[in-house]
């Protein structure tokens, strides 16, 4: 199975250039689709000073978007987005779906006095923590926002469903690049599935500094090696899933087993 991830800045309202990728997509027989963080939104820091009634618009109009692409092209698209409901901000991740859309809120949100999304958004914090997992083609795919990788509950799901992929949509920044390569490797590894990160491009300037989303989206293996990147700019990565090397990954290391055999899952 292929799965193509989108390395892009925010989207314009217009469906022009998203309508072009996912035209290539369906060419290439696509059947899976990952957009990275503020991509259909505008970034968080801009999102703060944007009258929500503008946001609730440009969002109403993406998932509108992708809810007609998933049906016309027969694929799924895994994306995150900002919602307005009954006055109050959201912060999800959706897959759209020929079958129909679901949602689910980031359970976990960045709180750093620089990068505050926890005190901007109204998720609900809470201590049930069910992140979107579905079956395509045989594999078992799992979906974490960017934020929530460095939270070992995470992982722990995604083993004990045993997921073949997990897709990790990012807007990562300020040169974090080897942090997050090691972090991802990691998991591939111990979990001995593939991740596929997905990070925005584009940048931000405030008075401080300037936020330069870098790029570098991948796939890494279930050995836990990088088998495919992108650059800095904007692109789109096709990646290659295959079942048999998730089994022959879990079957050479034994960490499922061990675990198993311990009555832990």
């Amino acid at each position: 199975m292929r799965v193509a991830a989108l390395q892009l800045a925010t989207l314009p309202l217009s469906n022009q250039k998203l309508s072009g990728y996912i035209q290539k997509c369906y060419k290439e027989k696509i059947d899976l689709v990952v957009l990275g963080e503020y991509v259909l939104n505008s970034f968080f820091k801009e999102l703060e000073n944007i009258p929500r009634m503008l946001i609730k618009e440009q969002s109403k109009h993406k998932i509108e978007t992708l809810e007609s692409y998933a049906k016309e092209y027969e694929m799924t698209i895994i994306a995150p987005i900002v919602t307005i409901e009954d006055g109050k901000i959201y912060k999800k991740i959706g897959k759209f779906s020929p079958d129909g859309t679901i949602y689910r809120q980031q359970a976990f949100l960045i709180n750093y006095p620089h990068w505050d999304e926890e005190s901007f958004y109204d998720n609900d914090l809470h201590t049930d923590i069910n992140p979107i997992i579905f079956k395509m083609h045989h594999l078992t795919f799992g979906v974490i926002n960017g934020f929530e990788v460095h939270f070992d509950i995470f992982w722990q799901k995604m083993m004990k469903k045993k997921v073949d992929v997990v897709l990790i949509p990012t807007v990562s920044t300020f040169g974090s690049n080897y942090r997050w390569n090691e972090i991802l490797k990691a998991r591939a590894f111990l979990n001995n599935c593939y991740v596929l990160r997905v990070n925005r491009i584009g940048s931000y300037h405030d008075e401080q500094s300037l936020w330069k989303f870098y790029g570098e989206t991948y796939l890494i293996n279930p050995d836990g090696h990088i088998e495919s990147s992108l650059g800095n700019k904007e692109e789109m990565l096709i990646a290659k899933i295959d079942k048999k090397e998730v089994k022959e990954a879990r079957h050479s290391w034994g960490f499922r087993k061990q675990i198993e055999s311990r009555g832990l899952l």
